[in-house]
């Protein structure tokens, strides 16, 4: 976890141009893979496995947690679809706030990131509450947030992947 805080710290150090290219140079980080539909699938499967948890669980904390992960594998389909692998969370996010910001609302972006502030404050901290409102806006916006992943990757042509994939070479100096 440690390694995980002082990566984060790190990351907040960059500009937006300069996390992109924080992350591709990462090991863990992002990086190109070819468009996997079957790995999509998978990733929009465990995404409705995380929401139905969701809904049943009763604990306050284990809800925030298979919330964020529904946002997170909802997002994470999208980045496989387009041919991106990326295993540090604040990268994925980073790199839809960069590349898919024509998709989403910047609210929906920020959503994303202030979900996993609230997943990590509620799985690793005793100290830390996540406030009521951002508990609450995650049990309505999370479905929403789904729903919306499965009609982009619809949207998502050959064409418009090519492009983010070339957007993304130039952004992280990998060609």
């Amino acid at each position: 976890m440690l390694f995980l805080l002082m990566q984060s710290n790190l990351y907040k150090r960059y500009s937006k141009m300069d996390k992109i290219k924080w992350c591709a140079g990462k090991k863990e980080g992002l990086s190109l893979i070819e468009p996997n539909s079957d790995l999509t699938n998978a990733y929009i499967k465990k995404a409705e496995e995380a929401l139905e948890s969701m809904r049943v669980n009763i604990i306050k904390d284990w809800k925030i947690s298979t919330a964020y992960y529904t946002i997170y594998f909802s997002l994470y389909a999208l980045l496989t679809k387009i041919g991106v692998k990326c295993e540090i969370h604040s990268c994925t996010i980073e790199f839809a706030k960069k590349f898919l910001k024509d998709y989403f609302e910047e609210s929906e972006l920020n959503f994303t990131e202030d979900s996993l502030k609230a997943r990590i404050d509620s799985q690793y901290y005793i100290d830390r509450t996540v406030p009521d409102e951002q508990y609450h806006k995650m049990m309505r916006k999370t479905p929403e947030f789904l729903v919306k992943c499965k009609s982009i990757l619809i949207k998502l042509n050959e064409k418009k992947i090519n492009e983010i994939r070339g957007k993304f070479q130039i952004a992280s100096n990998r060609k």
